[in-house]
């Protein structure tokens, strides 16, 4: 458990010198910044019909909107962030992102018209594109291999706590006062957590946990690239997520709009039942995808792949079901068992991309798995979904949301299935190879 003089930061705390308590706090207090960051993204989400009602939208600008319009500044800005992140301070980086997206979120109150709402979303997507990458990269320092996926799988339970939380507080804030209030009134206070992380977050020393690697110089954006390009369990692991990610940010997208114009029920009913889903479900789906990886991967580490295949087809029966279900309360139900199922691939995806490279490649690592899963599915997810349901819309009138989800889900969930159980092939090869650039 050694380190390199160029691995650390100025006034950076070895991980063993800290106690349990506070690693756990900086694992609490990031899934508190992670919470902020969805519950920022997702609000839109349960807004877009009051938005389209104002601004007579289609639903292909609604995807632009919810997809491209975030995801191109998110995924570019992640690059040359992360690439900061392996060289500056990670807790000031996350600091002032989280500062940047919670004002642009406010901001998004105040637009006039759609050229205004792209450019509020535009700034909401730079500023989280510093959140992750240099997340991932403090809790690699702070926590071991052997516990790495739990802790990114704690960490990514801000998806669904932060997607709950902007379903539940946009719907009735938008009820009880109106859509722009609901943007101010959960963007103001990120501004204060920003503080929070730059006052109390330890900077940890670099690879502390990690064996020391023969040459530990900094690499590269094109280096780092490289690295993981040779390795085919990250092409098809990176896809798999990506596909994933498709069908996901497609769904989370329209699904509040589709429950809207096929079951009639209202933005502050619907954000409800999609918070407590988020709440139950996406949370222990996804803490658990981290957890049982950990654990049965001491027998084999290709179930860190297997896993996510194996939770993704079973999550594809339940698609049917709640999409061609009759009532609404029927559908709302059957989405709690896909949405265990669904979050599943997220630990295991995150935790071996880190432990796939070397401790001074991390943050870039992560904000290139992050650049193809952002690229692919938010920024092209929403959009596909937008774009089919207006697509089948003079065929299939209010009921062309409905099979869009239906098609894009069941098509792009079994793909990812396909590439996960790629993954598993070379996956072990690739682990050993780890030192070898």
């Amino acid at each position: 458990m050694t380190t390199s003089p160029e691995s650390t930061t100025s006034g950076a705390v070895h991980p063993e010198e800290v106690s349990a308590g506070y690693k756990n706090y900086v694992l609490v207090l990031l899934v508190v910044v992670y919470v902020f960051n969805f519950v920022d993204r997702t609000i839109l989400s349960i807004l877009l019909e009051p938005i389209k009602a104002e601004f007579d939208l289609s639903d292909t600008q609604l995807g632009f909107l919810s997809g491209l319009a975030f995801a191109l500044f998110y995924t570019f800005m992640g690059i040359p962030i992360a690439r900061w992140a392996d060289r500056g301070v990670r807790r000031t980086i996350i600091s002032i992102s989280l500062f940047t997206w919670s004002a642009m979120t406010a901001f998004t109150g105040a637009a006039q018209n759609f050229g205004m709402l792209l450019a509020a979303r535009v700034g909401v997507g730079v500023g989280e594109a510093g959140c992750s990458p240099p997340a991932h990269s403090l809790l690699s320092d702070y926590f071991p291999a052997e516990r790495r996926a739990t802790a990114l799988a704690v960490y990514s339970l801000g998806i669904p706590i932060g997607s709950g939380i902007g379903y539940l507080a946009g719907g009735w804030l938008a009820e009880w006062f109106d859509w722009r209030t609901a943007f101010v009134v959960v963007g103001l206070p990120g501004i204060l957590l920003a503080i929070v992380v730059q006052w109390t977050l330890r900077e940890p020393v670099r690879g502390a946990y990690d064996p020391p690697a023969p040459e530990a110089a900094r690499k590269s954006f094109r280096e780092v690239l490289d690295f993981l390009l040779a390795r085919r369990s990250f092409r098809h692991m990176a896809l798999g997520a990506a596909l994933h990610a498709f069908y996901g940010y497609g769904a989370g997208a329209f699904n509040p709009a589709f429950f809207v114009r096929s079951h009639g029920l209202s933005v502050g009913e619907i954000g409800t039942w999609l918070a407590a889903i988020g709440f139950t479900g996406g949370v222990l789906g996804t803490y658990l995808g981290g957890y049982l990886s950990d654990r049965i991967a001491n027998r084999d580490v290709r179930w860190y792949m297997w896993l996510p295949a194996v939770s993704t087809a079973l999550y594809v029966p339940f698609v049917f079901l709640l999409y061609l279900w009759p009532t609404p309360y029927g559908a709302l139900a059957l989405a709690l068992p896909g949405s265990l199922l669904g979050s599943m691939y997220l630990g295991p995806t995150f935790a071996m991309t880190q432990t796939l490279v070397r401790p001074e490649m991390r943050a870039v690592a992560s904000a290139i798995l992050l650049f193809i899963i952002n690229l692919i599915g938010l920024g092209f997810g929403p959009q596909g979904v937008g774009f089919l349901s207006d697509l089948l819309a003079p065929s299939l009138g209010v009921e062309s949301l409905r099979y869009a989800l239906l098609a894009v889900v069941v098509v792009f969930a079994c793909w990812s299935v396909v590439e996960y159980t790629l993954a598993a092939r070379t996956l072990r090869e690739d682990l050993e190879s780890r030192d070898a650039l």
